[in-house]
């Protein structure tokens, strides 16, 4: 493979430039420059800037910011909406932004409109490896991708397309036709914990001892108890809104199954999941006990 002119397409794609590496041009020494980042973060370490590598590279260049301006929600009702097929769901939440509401961001393009109704069997977690939702959605714009949701640090939800729609999400024409699907900001990586910290948000728990597809983690950051809390509420509204089963990928102990999933991997499971559950390519969301959190919703 041409790495030179795999950067280039993608810095005109993505709109990054070879200065956030470091580099002056896109170049053998941007290469071995991109190899290096790779190398610190894990990454498969091929100098080529890919989908993966220029979200790790945006989420370190936000980093870097020295504040992080935050909505201000005044007045907030306990009772909100979720959007399904034009028609208005309660959501059991304060904190929901519709993509025509004050502060909305509504997809533009990066999924497939669907006119006559759908139904969705499968709710789909994520963790978005950036600093909040709005530059999660930025990223997946560049990209030209979608989600139907995102969740912030502050635990405010916002729709970004009608559930009715298909986002491209989950990775295959398959599961994005069958499925909803959430990106809950966390930006992984430990180093990223004083950023919180700085901007208010507070420390984020650390998640140890995790394993998904059989291999060992390192200590990553987890969710904020709001988020888990706003996650919660969402399930229970896309359940009540589209009938997706209250149920989860488990083990044969019964509990949440930190492998990829047969039956989801097929398509023929009913359900909410996580992204690894689809494939052995992801770990999100790793420490995220599905059962729990709807055995609570039950």
């Amino acid at each position: 493979m041409d790495k030179i002119f795999y950067n280039e397409a993608s810095a005109a794609k993505l709109g990054w430039e070879p200065d956030w590496f470091g580099a002056e041009e896109i170049d053998e020494d941007l290469i071995e420059k991109v190899i290096e980042f790779q190398k610190s973060l894990g990454l498969t370490a091929d100098g080529l800037v890919g989908p993966t590598t220029h979200r790790r590279i945006w989420t370190h260049r936000e980093s870097q910011l020295s504040s992080y301006p935050q909505l201000e929600m005044r007045n907030a009702p306990r009772i909100n909406n979720i959007i399904y097929n034009n028609e208005y769901f309660e959501i059991e939440w304060p904190k929901v932004i519709l993509p025509f509401n004050h502060g909305g961001l509504g997809h533009k393009k990066g999924f497939k409109k669907v006119y006559e109704k759908r139904q969705p069997d499968m709710f789909v977690c994520h963790w978005d490896v950036c600093l909040s939702a709005e530059s999660c959605f930025k990223v997946l714009t560049k990209r030209g991708i979608s989600v139907h949701f995102t969740i912030d640090n502050d635990a405010t939800i916002r729709q970004h397309l009608d559930l009715n729609h298909i986002a491209w999400h989950a990775g295959s024409k398959k599961h994005n036709a069958q499925t909803i699907g959430v990106e809950i900001s966390n930006a992984y990586y430990l180093k990223h914990q004083e950023w919180y910290v700085r901007n208010g948000f507070g420390e984020r728990p650390i998640i140890k001892g995790q394993k998904v597809h059989g291999k060992s983690m390192k200590p990553f950051l987890g969710f904020y108890p709001a988020q888990i809390e706003a996650l919660q509420a969402l399930m229970k509204a896309v359940h009540n809104a589209t009938g997706i089963p209250l149920k989860c990928p488990l083990d044969r102990d019964g509990n949440t199954s930190y492998v990829s999933s047969t039956s989801a991997v097929r398509g023929s499971f009913k359900g909410f999941v996580s992204h690894y559950h689809l494939t052995k390519r992801k770990i999100d969301c790793a420490g995220l006990d599905l059962r729990k959190l709807l055995d609570e919703i039950k």
